[in-house]
């Protein structure tokens, strides 16, 4: 016994020496951040400070060499990070998780992100190309040091290959594909004509607030009146839409807002901007500064893209929210018995494109992608429809960031050095996809406003105009062109000395041109413009506390007809006053906003998953406005359950829907309702890709904090109904959130979700995330003689002798 129990702790020991070894070895993963690395492919010596929050601020003595440091410091940080994004983009997750990421990898290079990538390097500018490669060496240097990976690496098998300058391009686009959903939309009208008249799909899908329906042909009427397999394809868009990559478009969010001197306390403009995305660890952004002769630029960073995107100069300062164009059309190809696609000249062959896609534990699989005039054939990806000539028809995507002119990573690279208006709009010029609303302000004290990017124009005798999916054969249906950029929404220091965009219209009345069906409800917006008209004179310290705003007008228009529910239990009594007193704040220490939105929830199951049936989990979200509506009783009809013999009240629907709410609740936070908490339902998780899906290794990567805000507040934060395990989490919010003063940009502040390291043992990994959620901020800082006064580390990168 005495022998098995040395044993035993021999063993034991040699373990913990073993788990020791193994993370002192990995704690060399970290980066190199003092004394000096030299580098082949450097033009001359350059210098990078390290603050004590991790931010690089790189000196050089060439915009060329600067870039290549900004590819060396992002892969010293985020490699991890890198490698897994360019992969996903080309459709090369398999090669990582296994037959798990086939359904990802058979949809992307169906798109084709990665081939319309390397295509865009032709149509940009030898400069443009030029710094593209210099980002590439950067990266490929810090490559050559044969550096200890980070533990993802050894926990998956995968070694990172040599960045090229298509990896940085692919990842811009899948920027772009996050920020675009109108596809999916197209896929939900096509499948509710199926059972629904167009009026009732107009209820579901409303127009914006005070305008019509916008007339459409009867989707009722069309597809029935095409051959069965055009019912066939809809239900396999349906399967498609809900294992695609990507964000909805309803899940699209931003805000940014400018004021001018007249409105500032400093006399001069003031810019805020906090772009929301889904929430990832590491998070999306990466903060950088780059100084060199003719740029000293500071901001965020996308890993992998050798480009300040959101940030300021010494002159100017910008930031994008998403327009959320209709930039994504889909058509229903019409085959012939040889396989062909009927066009307005008659039948056309498709371009094939074969793929093989490597599958880690797997043999590979062989992808045939067929591409029509439109675009790739997304109909394809799903395996019933890919056998596509039984049913008559396949479904082709059209969508702008598929052309291979696409110059957006020329206009991102520009915008940095652009000292005043026509400098910005010259660069914007180049801005194709994604459509962005973009705010600008600068120290003469200008505040400017432009929605760049390429929008298709539709026929006027298109009668879908891209809401539905459209027969292809009917050249009625094409593009015509895009909209010039002249004629793009824009603003220059208004006579109301504010801009304000959080993805509601921001076109004027009469505006000639067709944009988007689909633009956000106007909650943020308008709670944005009260809080400005709210103060005469504005300070850096008065947008803060607008960006930390969590009063929901969506919840406060909800929440009368919530009250008028009548209760059937005791608890639901309880629930209905401590509601009564409650004014729509989304606070993380209060009850209310989780019992408001637990009811919000079975609320919508209650009302709408009878009529979307297969299609409900896929698009079971928020829909204040149509909710606001049926509880008015405008659309009272949506209340009656088409399952059941019985004709089903709102006022039945409200009472069984607050009672399901408080049992799942109880469920999950336990029996005193006076105890649950908003924050701790509401955390704000970042996810790490992939590991965040293995639950013991979640814990060690995931960042989970507890936040406030909803959906519809200025300080946001979406949850996904879909999710059973946490339906409140928040997985969407604010990204980032800056502030710049223009009075003296160096007082400027800003801060994003996570921290700048994506080393789970580095310091940096979550340092921001507390701070941020708590709507706190970092100064911007680019003067040497500031950053050199404060704690720092130098690191020098030298020329290669």
């Amino acid at each position: 016994m005495r022998r098995l129990v040395r044993l035993a702790a021999s063993i034991l020991a040699l373990a913990v020496l073993a788990g020791v070894a193994a993370y002192l070895y990995l704690l060399r993963s970290l980066p190199q951040t003092r004394g000096d690395i030299r580098l082949a492919g450097l033009g001359g010596p350059v210098e990078v400070l390290r603050d004590r929050y991790g931010i690089p601020h790189i000196h050089a003595q060439s915009l060329t060499d600067a870039v290549f440091a900004l590819g060396f410091v992002h892969a010293q940080d985020r490699l991890w990070q890198m490698e897994i994004n360019r992969r996903i983009a080309a459709g090369r997750l398999s090669e990582v998780v296994g037959p798990a990421g086939l359904e990802t990898d058979r949809f992307l290079r169906t798109l084709g992100i990665r081939r319309a990538a390397e295509a865009n390097l032709n149509a940009l500018d030898e400069e443009t190309r030029s710094l593209l490669r210099a980002y590439a060496d950067g990266v490929n240097a810090f490559l050559a040091t044969d550096p200890v990976l980070p533990v993802e690496f050894w926990l998956t098998g995968v070694r990172p290959e040599p960045w090229t300058p298509a990896d940085s391009i692919a990842w811009v686009k899948m920027m772009a594909w996050d920020l675009g959903g109108n596809w999916r939309s197209e896929v939900l009208r096509m499948r509710l004509a199926k059972t629904l008249p167009l009026s009732r799909i107009h209820q579901f899908l409303p127009p914006y607030p005070g305008e019509s329906p916008p007339e459409i042909a009867d989707l009722k009427a069309l597809y029935g009146s095409l051959e069965r397999g055009a019912v066939q394809i809809a239900e396999d868009l349906v399967r498609l839409v809900a294992s695609a990559p990507g964000a909805d478009g309803d899940s699209l969010g931003s805000n940014n807002w400018a004021v001018s001197g007249e409105r500032s306390a400093s006399g001069k403009p003031l810019l805020a901007n906090d772009p929301h995305l889904g929430l990832t660890a590491p998070p999306v952004w990466y903060f950088a500064h780059l100084s060199a002769p003719g740029v000293n630029v500071i901001g965020a960073t996308l890993p992998g893209v050798p480009a300040v995107v959101l940030g300021r100069n010494d002159r100017i300062a910008w930031g994008f929210t998403n327009t959320g164009p209709d930039v994504q059309d889909l058509y229903l190809e019409k085959l012939d018995a040889a396989g062909n696609y009927l066009a307005p000249d008659g039948p056309r062959p498709f371009r094939v494109v074969e793929e093989t896609i490597r599958v880690k534990g797997a043999e590979p699989e062989r992808l045939r992608v067929r591409i029509s005039r439109h675009g790739p054939v997304i109909s394809d990806v799903s395996r019933p429809a890919a056998e596509a000539a039984p049913r008559g028809y396949a479904v082709a995507l059209a969508w702008t960031a598929l052309a291979e002119d696409d110059r957006t990573m020329q206009a991102a690279i520009k915008i940095a050095r652009a000292r005043d208006w026509e400098s910005f709009l010259e660069a914007a010029r180049d801005f194709h996809t994604p459509q962005q609303n973009m705010v600008y302000a600068d120290v003469e004290g200008n505040i400017g406003f432009v929605a760049a990017g390429r929008v298709p124009v539709r026929k006027p005798e298109n009668d879908l105009k891209g809401m539905a999916p459209a027969p292809g054969w009917l050249a009625k249906y094409d593009w015509a062109g895009y909209i010039p950029f002249e004629e793009l929404p824009r603003a220059f220091n208004p006579p109301s000395g504010a801009i304000v965009t959080a993805n509601h219209r921001i076109t004027p009345q009469g505006y000639a041109r067709f944009i988007t069906s689909e633009w956000q409800p106007p909650y943020r917006a308008e709670r944005i413009r009260a809080l400005l008209e709210a103060s005469p004179k504005h300070t850096v310290e008065s947008f803060a506390r607008i960006q930390a705003d969590v009063l929901s007008l969506a919840m406060r228009e909800l929440l009368p007809r919530l009250l008028a529910a009548r209760p059937r239990s005791e608890e639901a009594r309880r629930a209905l006053a401590s509601l009564a007193t409650w004014d729509g704040t989304m606070a993380s220490d209060r009850p209310e906003p989780l019992i408001a939105w637990g009811w919000w929830r079975e609320l919508a199951r209650a009302i709408y998953a009878d009529e979307l049936a297969d299609a409900f989990r896929a698009n079971w979200r928020e829909r204040a406005r149509f909710l606001a509506k049926v509880l008015s009783g405008e659309a009272a009809e949506w209340c009656d359950d088409v399952r059941t013999a019985a004709v089903e009240t709102c006022e039945e629907q409200l009472a069984v829907s607050l009672e399901a709410a408080l049992s799942d609740l109880k469920k999950r936070y336990g029996e005193d309702m006076k105890a649950w908490r908003w924050g701790r339902a509401h955390e704000a998780r970042h996810e790490h890709r992939p590991l965040g899906r293995q639950p013991l290794l979640a814990r060690l990567f995931d960042i989970a904090v507890p936040s406030p805000g909803d959906a519809y507040t200025v300080n946001v934060g979406r949850s996904n109904f879909n999710d059973e395990a946490r339906p409140f989490a928040n997985r969407h919010a604010a990204s980032l959130r800056a502030i710049y003063d223009l009075a003296d940009p160096e007082r400027s502040l800003f801060i994003h979700s996570g921290g700048q390291s994506g080393n789970v043992l580095s310091p940096h990994y979550a340092a921001f995330s507390e701070a941020w959620a708590k709507n706190e901020y970092i100064p911007m800082v680019t003067r040497r003689e500031t950053l050199e006064a404060q704690p720092h580390e130098k690191l020098r990168l030298l020329p290669a002798k």
